[in-house]
């Protein structure tokens, strides 16, 4: 459904090394840099575009926006929240199932460096 999402940063020396992190925990390699800014997927897949804002004004995040990353299986859940704690990100809500979603879903949030809400989840069934 998606081509790509761009959040924008504040504080690259910050986003940098959280998002470099938790995009390797998911498995998503780094497609490009580019000035004070990273782009991680495919060339002719689903990317995301960490980095400045386009108009050079303050990035903000949206309260009520978040982004979720699919998950292969529920120990790369883990893994993603575990980078992003070690990298600076912050807990909204660490991982565990959520049957109310469904039963086989399992997620982490948390928020990166400059506030922006990100999600790993799995929608595999256990076993």
């Amino acid at each position: 459904m998606y081509s790509h999402t761009t959040l924008g940063t504040n504080d690259w020396q910050a986003a940098r090394p959280f998002w470099i992190a938790v995009m390797e925990a998911l498995g998503n390699p780094i497609l490009f840099e580019y000035d004070r800014g990273i782009a991680f997927g495919e060339a002719t897949g689903p990317k995301l575009f960490v980095g400045p804002t386009f108009d050079g004004q303050p990035a903000t995040n949206g309260n009520g926006t978040h982004v979720a990353f699919i998950a292969q299986d529920r120990p790369t859940v883990d893994a993603f929240y575990a980078a992003a704690m070690a990298n600076g990100g912050s807990d909204e809500g660490p991982p565990g199932p959520r049957p109310h979603y469904h039963p086989n879903y399992y997620g982490a949030y948390v928020r990166d460096p400059d506030g922006n809400k990100i999600q790993a989840v799995c929608h595999r069934k256990v076993g």
